[in-house]
């Protein structure tokens, strides 16, 4: 017979997911950040190679 009353897991899988997703965003969330930074010092380093010329 099954028990009565809620799943057995469901809340800690609720919060591993939560926990999980927040891990993926902060990772994304950082590879982005670092390829504008990446991005802004190319800019940066070409505009000086124009003006020097």
């Amino acid at each position: 017979m099954p028990k009565k009353g809620k799943a057995k897991n469901t809340v800690n899988k609720a919060k591993h997911t939560k926990l999980m997703n927040q891990k993926i965003n902060k990772v994304k969330l950082d590879k982005q950040r670092n390829k504008e930074r990446l991005k802004a010092i190319i800019k940066k380093v070409n505009e000086q190679k124009d003006n020097e010329l």
